[in-house]
């Protein structure tokens, strides 16, 4: 099916894919914080909110999973719906079924499919094909569903978006991506510092940058860590060798060395700053125990927004 096309004045997602934020409106994002919020306190005041009895959400797991697996299913139960697992292996298409086969015949069974896969392509087709909504549970492209996570928390904290500057250390790999495109979108400043050779891609740095110039924001690239942390509100990393990267472990973690977020480069920061954290983390790779377990760390309050966020994302969409 065709994603929402990034136009202000359309707020409504009900029927809608999520491939990638930059196909999402600020409006939408903002209305998708905001939902997030309301579904939150009526989760933590214990009040029921059954709201999709009857939904089934199809999950699909090419990599493994805790947040994204939990979140997702938990939330869908939460909300009166069912899920079902698919995992792609022991589906049809782990023996070459087409996927543009694959999308069809689940259009005609549940109401959405969430998938976490490698290929952003591979969602991409499975999109194109189907006629419910599909959700990018992660790509090797991009990671939508943990940007909002990481706006909700940001905003929780700090009150606002607009005008926070945000520093990201490390790979510049899918929640990297994602958080520019969320970062630009809602008018925050971010700079991402990598290695030589580690930038985000290109395609994205400038996308990520058309969308700051309409919201105010702004978006830079450097090699140097130290300058992207000095007066960031909010500091962020993610582990140096993702999925599927693990034979590259051993010259990234060289690559990576000066690019730890540890209590000498936090101190350029912000005094109130917050560390967050996509998790799983590699305490002693690129970040040091002392910050990830320290009092300026939100990632557990983060990786419980990946819930929140969720939900939301599944209200509006099959509302």
């Amino acid at each position: 099916m065709l994603s929402l096309q990034a136009k202000d004045e359309i707020t409504s997602i009900k029927g809608k894919d999520l491939l990638t934020l930059a196909d999402y409106s600020p409006a939408v994002i903002t209305g998708l914080l905001k939902k997030a919020k309301e579904l939150k306190a009526a989760y933590l005041s214990g009040e029921a909110t059954p709201v999709l009895i009857g939904k089934i959400l199809g999950l699909i797991f090419d990599k493994p999973s805790t947040r994204t697996r939990v979140s997702f299913e938990a939330g869908m139960l939460q909300l009166g719906g069912q899920v079902i697992h698919l995992n792609g292996q022991e589906m049809q298409l782990g023996r070459g079924e087409p996927i543009s086969d694959t999308a069809k015949v689940l259009s005609q069974y549940i109401d959405a499919v969430m998938i976490r896969t490698f290929s952003h392509e591979r969602v991409v087709e499975l999109a194109e094909h189907a006629t419910i909504p599909i959700i990018n549970g992660l790509t090797d492209l991009y990671h939508p569903c943990q940007a909002l996570a990481d706006l909700l928390t940001i905003e929780e904290e700090k009150g606002k978006l607009q005008r926070v500057k945000m520093a990201y250390i490390g790979d510049g790999n899918n929640v990297a991506h994602s958080l520019m495109i969320a970062a630009a979108k809602t008018g925050m400043n971010l700079v991402v510092a990598t290695p030589v050779g580690y930038e985000p891609k290109e395609k994205v740095v400038e996308l990520a940058k058309k969308f700051a110039f309409e919201s105010g924001g702004a978006i830079a690239v450097t090699n140097d860590p130290v300058e992207a942390v000095a007066g960031a509100d909010v500091i962020y990393t993610d582990v140096w060798t993702s999925m599927g990267q693990e034979a590259e472990n051993a010259q990234r973690l060289l690559d990576f060395k000066d690019f730890q977020v540890n209590e000498k480069l936090v101190a350029g920061a912000k005094e109130d700053y917050l560390f967050l954290h996509c998790l799983p983390a590699h305490r002693g790779e690129e970040v040091a125990g002392e910050v990830i377990d320290g009092a300026r760390s939100f990632v557990f309050q983060q990786a419980g927004n990946r819930l929140h966020v969720q939900k939301a994302l599944l209200v509006e969409i099959l509302k």
